[in-house]
């Protein structure tokens, strides 16, 4: 039990695991209104159970211990504890979970430092519930939410080192981010998958020097749209 600034407690409460389980969600969020409407949101969706809330990372990760882990964190960026976003989804990634943002995004400077910390996404707290829902969904399953928010954070981010990639390791993630095996790309540009692979870690090596780590090829795929080698996917229309 925690009780936040505006004196409400949450409610931490655990799903019995099964082999078809929904996603295991987690919100750190410190209103309760918010808190309060996400659950509401969630509630009828059956792959999606939001079963743990707390008002801090710290409290959220200390009342997740022993419990089955976690698929995904949504994560409000500005909590009454002070933290900042770059170190609460650090903390969060260290133990194996994933991050949404879920927020105002009227701080680009915090939405900033959240995406290079390796979030998934960032949704707006002005969404309708069916654009929350599919974004903790996609999240959820470990892909990346990709929204204008997001990719104007990144566009406007002094931050990003330049890693100094060759063109051929330009080539050589720009096909392998987008989704193809090493295979393919070995195929594609003539090299050997040997090859392939050693320009990869050379590739992982560059953005982990410049303070970018790449360790997950999801994550390759931020560091290509953060750098311009792959497009930003376009926000999918409202049904």
């Amino acid at each position: 039990m925690w009780t936040s600034t505006s004196g409400w407690e949450s409610q931490v409460t655990w799903a019995e695991g099964s082999e078809n389980a929904p996603r295991r969600i987690g919100l750190v969020e410190d209103h309760e209104s918010v808190a309060i409407g996400l659950a509401a949101m969630l509630a009828r969706e059956t792959d999606l159970d939001l079963v743990l809330t707390a008002g801090t990372v710290p409290e959220l990760l200390s009342a997740a211990d022993g419990a089955p882990k976690l698929d995904l964190v949504v994560l409000d960026l500005r909590l009454a504890d002070g933290s900042s976003p770059e170190d609460n989804v650090r903390a969060l990634r260290d133990r194996g979970i994933e991050v949404l943002v879920f927020t105002g995004a009227d701080n680009a400077f915090l939405v900033r430092s959240a995406a290079r910390a390796g979030v998934l996404g960032v949704v707006r707290k002005s969404e309708d519930a069916p654009t929350v829902v599919a974004a903790v969904r996609r999240a959820a399953s470990g892909e990346q939410v990709v929204t204008t928010d997001w990719a104007a954070a990144i566009d406007g981010d002094p931050q990003l080192s330049d890693v100094g990639l060759s063109p051929r390791q330009e080539e050589v993630l720009t096909l392998y981010a987008s989704g193809e095996k090493a295979s393919r790309v070995a195929r594609l540009t003539g090299l050997s998958e040997q090859t392939v692979n050693d320009y990869l870690g050379r590739i992982r090596q560059k953005y982990a020097d410049a303070g970018r780590p790449a360790p997950t090829k999801t994550d390759l795929y931020k560091r290509a749209v953060e750098d311009g080698w792959l497009p930003v996917p376009e926000r999918q229309p409202r049904g």
